[in-house]
């Protein structure tokens, strides 16, 4: 038999790679990593099994709710205040007691779960990182895996990152910010993983191996009895809150932890929520540490939510800011549904970033800032977002000044006027133009966004700004809505409506310009093409898709080792 140099056959022996140990019913379709072996132990994956076993059921079952809701409201219905839950609405109930461990939440600062942005975020001065499995993260096999054990080393004081092109070793300070995890919403798959022949659900991958692994040193380290502490992304109703606080128990009482030791913040991110959040807390009474206004996502709601209502069309996405009526009736009554509660009401993202080179159009920006932050503090919000650390001095600054030493607002700013909004208020539909320039932009945004989303970044700089995918959802169903309705481009003047044959030219303008803005080299080695295809079939389609990112999760989803796979 002929062999090679070390006495093994040259060829007929198959060589064995290295596998997971996986428990029964457990298929783990990504690539084997010795790192990614340490999260996915035998343990880990039972736990989430589990989970995906006992709830599976009901998430199917909300999921088909949410389909029949758009059913309805492309029937002409409009999203309202549900009567059968008036009692709830009107009863005197307050959320468990918040955790002397987050009762200071002024400046939280977002981005993935990437490990240099883990440490520049945790030493940030932000009292709390939200660290993003969701729409700053573009949900790769390597993305999530290496996000997992990110957070591990993090949780347990020990991530470092050497940054060989700066020389530069990355460490975590003494003090840091509390830890808040965002997983995935309900819809997404993790199609890496199979349980019992089909794809795992995302969120309770990234929550249950999160949770199973970091409990007890989280509690210790970080959260003084309590924790951990996540962020709950796209819910639409209290039943999916519902689901969320069963599972919270379900890994309380595996871990075996006190009933209420997890604790979450919900982002009232969708246009139905707005109408539940008293039935959202309710439903986390004994698990909530509020809600947060999560502002880009909701007004891609608004559109999605009345995709079939001409009446409805949005002006220009940067006109719809927190002035919007309908905006700043949804802040708020926010607030107010969470002073009431007991818990903290946050405020929105501020997704400027620095401009290192323009000294006086960064403090432009910075100025912007700080007068949304003022807004917000005033307002009666407890905290704010940023998506950089360099905004975090000025927002810090906004809400010391403003609320002194106190942490939170929760007791002093009951803003009982807002008692008196109504469905009306909070449908309002937003004032102002549509213009080429916007179609322009959002055509920019939304394809430069998805190529870097398929070539592995969720959280892009563009244009001065920290996007995410929330914004490429505004552009898509906005541009959508544009075209479905050839709607007239009242702000030039000229009569010009929006139709397939425009939005062609202005696609193929945009790709020119973007060829020149990023430069050929970049142009051609990134995948541009094809996020061009995806936005535009997208934007095209007859009818709208629910997500941006199902339809391109396909194109990331790569299965060891039968290759790239259709879900």
């Amino acid at each position: 038999m002929d062999t090679g140099t070390y006495g093994y056959p040259k060829q007929g022996v198959k060589k064995i790679d290295p596998s997971y140990d996986v428990p029964e019913g457990v298929d783990i379709r990504g690539r084997y990593d010795e790192e990614f072996a340490k999260i996915l132990t035998k343990d880990a994956l039972k736990f989430v099994a589990e989970l995906q076993r006992e709830f599976r059921s009901h998430i199917r079952y909300a999921l088909e709710c949410r389909k029949e809701a758009k059913r309805r409201y492309n029937e002409g219905a409009l999203p309202g205040f549900d009567p059968a839950t008036r009692y709830i609405r009107e009863g005197e109930w307050v959320c468990a007691p918040v955790p002397p461990a987050v009762a200071d939440r002024k400046v939280e600062i977002t981005g993935p779960v990437e490990r240099k942005m883990v440490i520049n975020a945790l030493n940030s001065g932000a009292k709390v990182f939200m660290a993003d499995f969701e729409d700053a993260l573009s949900p790769s096999w390597e993305n999530l895996m290496r996000g997992q054990v990110n957070l591990k080393d993090a949780v347990a004081g020990t991530v470092t990152f050497n940054d060989k092109a700066r020389n530069k070793v990355y460490k975590l300070n003494d003090q840091t910010a509390k830890l808040f995890v965002r997983p995935r919403g309900w819809h997404l798959p993790e199609a890496h993983i199979f349980i019992d022949g089909e794809p795992a659900t995302g969120c309770l991958v990234d929550f249950g191996l999160y949770f199973y692994h970091n409990h007890a040193p989280f509690r210790q380290t970080q959260g003084a009895g309590f924790g951990p502490f996540f962020y709950l992304p796209k819910m639409e109703h209290s039943r999916e809150a519902k689901i969320w606080n069963n599972v919270f128990e379900r890994a309380e009482k595996m871990a075996g932890i006190e009933r209420g030791s997890i604790r979450a913040t919900v982002l009232i991110e969708t246009l139905p929520a707005v109408f539940q959040m008293n039935e959202i807390l309710y439903e986390l009474r004994d698990h909530s540490v509020g809600l947060n206004c999560g502002r880009w996502d909701y007004i891609f709601s608004y559109v999605k939510t009345f995709q079939a209502h001409p009446d409805r069309l949005l002006p220009d996405r940067v006109l719809v800011g927190m002035t919007q009526h309908f905006m700043k009736s949804y802040s708020d009554l926010l607030i107010r549904t969470c002073h009431r509660r007991g818990v903290h009401a946050m405020g929105g993202m501020a997704a400027q970033i620095p401009i290192r080179d323009d000294p006086a159009a960064n403090e432009a920006a910075l100025e912007l800032v700080r007068k949304d932050k003022l807004r917000e503090v005033k307002a009666g919000h407890d905290g704010t977002w940023a998506a950089h650390p360099g905004l975090i001095p000025a927002c810090v600054e906004v809400f010391n000044n403003n609320m002194g030493n106190a942490p939170n607002q929760i007791k002093d700013a009951k803003r009982d006027d807002a008692a008196s909004i109504t469905e009306e208020d909070l449908l309002q539909i937003p004032r102002g133009v549509r213009t080429m320039d916007g179609l322009r932009l959002n055509t920019r945004v939304g394809i430069q966004y998805v190529a870097a989303w398929l070539t592995g970044s969720g959280s892009v700089p563009l244009y001065n700004l920290m996007e995410d995918a929330a914004t490429a959802e505004i552009s898509r169903v906005q541009n959508w809505q544009w075209i479905k309705y050839g709607v007239e481009l009242d702000g030039d003047g000229l009569g010009v409506r929006v139709s397939k044959e425009l939005f062609s030219r202005v696609v193929e303008e945009e790709m020119a310009r973007i060829e020149s803005e990023v430069g050929k080299d970049k142009f051609k080695k990134g995948m541009y093409k094809e996020a061009c295809k995806i936005f535009k079939r997208q934007c095209t389609a007859p009818t709208l898709d629910d997500f941006l990112t199902l339809d391109a999760y396909n194109y990331i989803v790569i299965q060891h080792p039968k290759g790239p796979a259709k879900l």
